[in-house]
């Protein structure tokens, strides 16, 4: 199939699909919400005082909406999941100004991370901290109105999906960055990573109190293999700066233990862990047996030699769906593609529930 015919071909599948949502009566859960960076990220930064935002082609190149904002060619993992619940896509919540939506939103927001310094040298974005106030703001005085009484509001939030990526950024725009911030003179990589962890915990139980019981958190990936870090290092093609891998390592140890001891405490509560930095590690080392014919370099043609954000207006490769990569971080949709899938079908990848188990509780 010729790439045009594929974009075609997208476009059709994805104006079927909302199509079907609009007849379709019973999602398979509530709502999906949406909290993170910008993988997760939907358009949020676009209405926020940033350099840090993606409102410009080549993103959207393969997305029948084009630029929105997703630092993507096409759909986020958020996307995918919520096209598997037969749910709309969650909008930006910076993006509503009149009903807020039933069946979710995206509060991401590209650059920022669980510190609140985080991503500040770009501008304003909202920390995780952050995001989680405005959807406290939102359950307390947007979603009552609809509801006929605290006991159904809270169903609704107990059935619906949370889904969580975050701490990518402390490291790339905080931790590793020695100019910009000190944490790195302050912290040894393992007290830095119970730095996140710690605030990280309290994030989760205040979601927990305002009501989310499917809480669903992704690792981080493996940072060292990203252009970003194999362009800096001068890495070989096909391989990764372990260092780097190494320090981001002692976060997702300690976010296995976090999620176990949640899950065990807040009654009620299913945390569930996205094992991201392995699939992450495996494409890129084995990209054959994922049917890609590049893992190392971007599709877009980027600042900085491959290791950056897209340079606005350029035309992409020819071939997104055969690189993982579409600029010096972010993967393609197709690279979110696999992961949602993963994330929904199996409890080996997103563990110990897939979403569709989670549905099922």
């Amino acid at each position: 199939m010729s790439n045009n015919n594929f974009i075609t071909s997208n476009i059709f599948l994805f104006s079927l699909h909302q199509f079907l949502l609009l007849v379709h009566t019973k999602p398979l859960v509530p709502a999906l919400y949406v909290f993170g960076d910008s993988l997760f990220d939907s358009g949020n930064n676009n209405l926020l005082p940033t350099m840090a935002r993606a409102n410009f082609p080549p993103y959207g190149h393969n997305f029948v909406q084009h630029f929105t904002g997703r630092f993507t060619n096409g759909r986020t993992l958020p996307d995918f999941i919520a096209e598997f619940l037969e749910l709309p896509y969650p909008p930006p919540y910076l993006g509503i100004h009149d009903s807020v939506p039933l069946t979710g939103l995206n509060y991401a927001s590209s650059a920022c991370g669980i510190l609140p310094q985080t991503g500040t040298i770009f501008g304003k974005c909202l920390s995780l901290g952050e995001q989680i106030d405005l959807f406290k703001w939102t359950i307390e005085s947007k979603l009552p109105t609809h509801f006929n009484s605290l006991e159904e509001l809270s169903k609704h939030l107990a059935d619906s999906i949370f889904i969580f990526t975050t701490g990518s950024n402390d490291y790339i725009q905080n931790y590793l960055e020695p100019t910009l911030f000190s944490t790195n003179h302050d912290y040894d990589p393992q007290s830095f990573a119970q730095l996140l962890i710690d605030d990280l915990s309290n994030h989760f139980q205040s979601v927990y109190k305002i009501g989310a019981r499917k809480i669903i958190m992704h690792e981080i990936a493996p940072l060292g293999c990203i252009p970003h870090y194999t362009r800096k290092y001068q890495v070989v093609v096909g391989k990764c700066h372990e260092q780097t891998n190494q320090i981001v390592s002692y976060f997702n140890t300690k976010l296995h233990e976090l999620l176990k001891s949640l899950t065990s405490t807040l009654q009620g509560s299913i945390l569930v862990l996205a094992r991201i930095n392995s699939l992450g590690y495996d494409v890129i080392t084995n990209p054959s047996k994922y049917g890609y014919s590049d893992a190392s370099n971007p599709c877009c043609t980027t600042w900085g030699n491959g290791s950056a954000v897209c340079i606005p207006w350029l035309e992409p490769c020819p071939n997104p769906n055969q690189h993982f990569f579409w600029d010096g971080y972010h993967n393609t949709e197709t690279g979110n593609s696999v992961a949602a899938s993963l994330c929904f079908n199996t409890s080996e990848f997103c563990t110990p529930f897939s979403i569709k188990d989670l549905i099922q509780i």
